[in-house]
C-alpha cells in the first residue's frame, strides 16, 4: 500500500519491479508521467540499503526527469530505472541483457541510458535485447559519454545566474567550490579554468582527483570542508541531497548550479531556505539537463553540434526561471517547477486530445518550441 501512496502523492503511472535469480538482477523501473511522449531517463546501479530506499529513489528521479525534459522543451515524459548492487562488483552481460528484455517488454514506454554506476559497455550490453536505449558508443551510431554536453549546460547555467547576481556572466577570477571529480566535473573544472575561474575540487576518490589536476590547476579541498569553502558559487557533483539541515548553515555561497540530481534533501523546505538566505540556486534538473539533451539528440540520429547548441539554450531557460522567481518572490524550485508543470498541462493536452492524429503528431514537435 506504501507503493501506491507514493505513486498517488508524486503523480507516478506505473512501477515495474525485475527480478531474475540466474542473472542476480534486481531492479526497479518507474515511469513518472507520459504526456509529454515516452518516459526517458537513465539506469543507476547502487548497493541500497533496502528495497524501500531503492523504490523511493526510482521515483523521486523519474520524477524530476519529467519536469527536466518539459523545462528543456523535449517531447518525452520522466522515468529512470535502479539496479540494486555492487556497480564495482556486480556488472556482467548477463546482468544487462537480462535487464534489457524487461525494458523491450514496455514496448517503448520507457527508454532507459546510461547514469550513475553504468556506463556505455553497459547499454551497448541492453541494446543486444532491446531498441530502446540510448548512451551507446559513437563507433554504433550512438553518442558516447553524455558527460561533455551536461557539464557545458551546467556551466552556461551558472554564467546566467552570474549574470543575475552581479551584472555579468564573467567568471573570470570567481572562486567555485566543485563537489565530485567525476566526468562530468572534470569537463565543468576545464570550461571554469579556461575562463580563468579559481576551483576548489573534491572528492572521497584520489585517483579521480588526481586525473582531474592532470588538465588543470586547483585547490584540493577534503569532503566534509568543501561546504564551509569561502567560495561564490557551489557547484554540487557528486551524489544528492547534499544540501540540507546541516550543511545550509555552512554556506558563504552566493550561488548554487551544479550537475547532480536531487541536490536538496528536501525541495519545498531546503529551496525555501536558500531563498531566504539570499542564495541563488540553478534547480539541479534545469541546470543539468544537458545529458538528457544529448541523448534525446540520439533519438533523432546523433549531432554533437546540435545536442551542444540545445544546451546553450540552458542560459535563458536559467535566466527565465529566475526572472519568474523575483516577479513572484518565490524560491527557484518553486518558479521551475510552475514552468514545467505549465508546459505538462498544455502540450500533455494536446497530445491526449490529439493522440490519435498521425498529421498532428508529426507537428508537435514544432508546436512544443513556439
Amino acid at each position: 500500500m506504501e507503493n501506491f501512496e507514493l505513486m498517488e502523492k508524486y503523480g507516478h503511472e506505473q512501477i515495474i519491479f525485475c527480478s531474475n535469480q540466474e542473472s542476480g538482477l534486481r531492479a526497479i523501473i518507474a515511469i513518472h508521467d507520459t504526456s509529454l511522449g515516452p518516459a526517458l531517463g537513465g539506469t543507476r546501479m547502487m548497493n541500497y540499503e533496502t528495497v524501500d530506499d531503492a523504490v523511493r529513489d526510482a521515483l523521486r528521479l523519474s520524477r524530476t526527469m519529467t519536469y527536466k525534459s518539459a523545462v528543456a522543451g523535449l517531447n518525452f515524459g520522466g522515468g529512470k530505472a535502479v539496479i540494486i548492487g555492487d556497480a564495482e562488483k556486480d556488472k556482467n552481460e548477463l546482468l544487462f541483457r537480462t535487464f534489457g528484455k524487461y525494458v523491450d517488454g514496455l514496448a517503448g514506454r520507457y527508454i532507459t541510458a546510461e547514469d550513475v554506476g553504468t556506463d556505455v559497455k553497459d547499454m551497448e550490453y541492453v541494446r543486444m535485447e532491446t531498441k530502446y536505449v540510448t548512451g551507446i558508443s559513437k563507433a554504433i551510431g550512438g553518442s558516447g559519454d553524455p558527460s561533455p554536453v551536461t557539464a557545458y549546460g551546467v556551466y552556461v547555467g551558472m554564467k546566467a545566474c552570474a549574470k543575475a547576481k552581479w551584472g555579468s556572466d564573467s567568471l573570470r577570477g570567481r572562486k567555485v567550490a566543485v563537489q565530485g571529480a567525476g566526468h562530468v566535473s572534470r569537463y565543468l573544472c576545464e570550461h571554469l579554468y579556461n575562463e580563468g575561474a579559481e576551483i576548489y575540487v573534491t572528492d572521497i576518490y584520489e585517483e579521480k582527483l588526481k586525473q582531474l589536476l592532470e588538465t588543470i590547476k586547483a585547490h584540493i579541498v577534503k569532503p566534509d570542508e568543501i561546504y564551509e569553502t569561502d567560495a561564490e558559487i557551489f557547484a554540487p557533483s557528486g551524489l544528492g541531497q547534499s544540501i540540507n539541515d546541516s550543511t545550509i548553515p555552512k554556506f558563504k555561497f552566493e550561488i548554487i548550479a551544479g550537475a547532480a540530481n536531487n541536490q536538496l534533501e528536501d525541495e519545498t523546505k531546503h529551496g525555501s531556505l536558500l531563498h531566504e538566505k539570499g542564495i541563488l540556486y540553478a534547480p539541479d534538473y534545469v541546470v543539468n539537463a544537458g545529458g538528457l539533451i544529448n541523448v534525446a539528440n540520439e533519438l533523432e540520429g546523433y549531432r554533437q553540434d546540435r545536442a551542444m547548441k540545445q544546451a546553450e539554450s540552458i542560459y535563458e531557460i536559467v535566466q527565465n526561471v529566475i526572472k519568474v522567481s523575483k516577479e513572484e518572490n518565490i524560491p527557484t524550485t518553486v518558479a521551475s517547477n510552475r514552468i514545467a508543470e505549465k508546459r505538462l498541462k498544455n502540450i500533455g493536452g494536446i497530445r491526449k486530445i490529439y493522440s490519435g492524429d498521425s498529421k498532428f503528431s508529426g507537428r508537435l514537435g514544432e508546436l512544443a518550441r513556439r
